[in-house]
């Protein structure tokens, strides 16, 4: 918390507590949009990671 040579405005205060309110509200949003997309994601890792290891040792049997 910053500490103010003087006391904030009420306007003052009311900014500062929406802008914190919204930034939380950002950062919970990314979250979730962040943990529901994985599965996904994690899919596609999967199928990359299987298909080099095919291609590798396709490669190298020969």
């Amino acid at each position: 918390m910053v500490l103010w040579p003087y006391s904030p405005t009420p306007k003052q205060l009311t900014l500062h507590i929406c802008g914190f309110l919204t930034a939380a509200i950002f950062i919970a949003v990314g979250t979730h949009l962040s943990f529901s997309n994985i599965a996904p994601q994690q899919a596609r890792a999967q199928a990359r990671k299987d298909f080099l290891k095919a291609r590798l040792r396709k490669l190298l049997e020969d």
